[in-house]
């Protein structure tokens, strides 16, 4: 088996490094560590802090913010929208979480992000 013609092959399959640049679908939903240690700063956690609460919520908010972009644009991918949904009542539910068991937490939060609870 050869390497097929480069007319047949889609451009961003020709040059790797333009893949990140020419591919829509080549975005990850999934934020890097960077972004990460980003909001533990933010929210004074430590920086390989993963799992507590206002991450997991601000790492939703951004993922929420993406696929409610996405829905603007096609607004008939009803799999995205069961998604979003779901992503909306998970957020929904850490914000609860955090509001039963630190009030002040849950108002950082809030203010930090902009979310209108």
């Amino acid at each position: 088996m050869g390497q097929q013609p480069s007319w047949i092959q889609p451009k961003w399959l020709q040059d790797p490094q333009t893949k990140e640049i020419d591919n829509p679908m080549a975005t990850s939903l999934r934020p890097k560590s960077e972004t990460i240690a980003d909001m533990a700063k933010a929210f004074d956690l430590a920086e390989n802090d993963t799992g507590s609460p206002e991450i997991q919520i601000a790492l939703l908010s951004a993922r929420i913010t993406h696929l409610t972009e996405h829905m603007k644009v096609h607004k008939k991918d009803h799999h995205t929208r069961r998604g979003l949904q779901m992503l909306v009542g998970r957020r929904r539910r850490l914000l609860d979480y955090v509001k039963d068991n630190d009030i002040e937490r849950y108002r950082e939060v809030i203010t930090h992000l902009g979310l209108r609870r």
